[in-house]
């Protein structure tokens, strides 16, 4: 089931009687998607941290998780940092709470232009759950170790699977 994105909502999965929940959030929502074009490996991370301060609050362990070729789906108008159809998305975005990227792929009858996503594969990996103290109200210093302990592993999972996806090996995970 499918439940809203705030602080609330997560929390209510999290602590439901019995437990067996999993919680999977996309950290960077609406805004990393502006962002999202083939061959780009940058993650809106550096300073999403709410993730980790609920499963510190929840005793939660978190599961890096990376899939290789999404961004391969869609290609997009590129939309600089401080241009005006930038700001103009970012304007919707504050109204809609979505963001509205200007893409486009491939139509029904024919590969060249359309609104459906390219027909090509997504790899989704796993890392290992990187334990987590409970504690009710944890300290930034605490919520920042565990939020870099996090971002360490994804880089890890990042590395250890890239070749196998036809990453250039060059290329590396950017946090912003």
């Amino acid at each position: 089931g499918l439940v809203s994105s705030d602080k609330e909502s997560a929390s209510y999965v999290l602590k439901k009687p019995g437990g067996g929940n999993m919680l999977a959030i996309i950290v960077g929502g609406a805004q990393e998607a502006l962002d999202a074009r083939p061959g780009s490996c940058t993650l809106l991370l550096k300073n999403r941290k709410g993730f980790v301060r609920l499963a510190i609050e929840h005793g939660t362990p978190l599961v890096p998780v990376f899939s290789f070729g999404e961004n391969d789906l869609f290609d997009q108008v590129r939309t600089p940092k401080g241009s005006w159809l930038r700001q103009l998305q970012h304007r919707l975005q504050k109204i809609m709470g979505i963001s509205l990227p200007l893409f486009h792929a491939r139509g029904i009858f024919q590969y060249n232009f359309g609104l459906l996503p390219y027909r090509r594969p997504i790899w989704t990996v796993v890392g290992k759950p990187i334990p987590v103290q409970r504690k009710h109200r944890p300290s930034e210093e605490e919520v920042d170790r565990v939020h870099q302990k996090y971002l360490n592993e994804l880089c890890k999972l990042f590395e250890e699977h890239k070749a196998k996806y036809n990453i250039p090996e060059d290329r590396h995970l950017e946090f912003i």
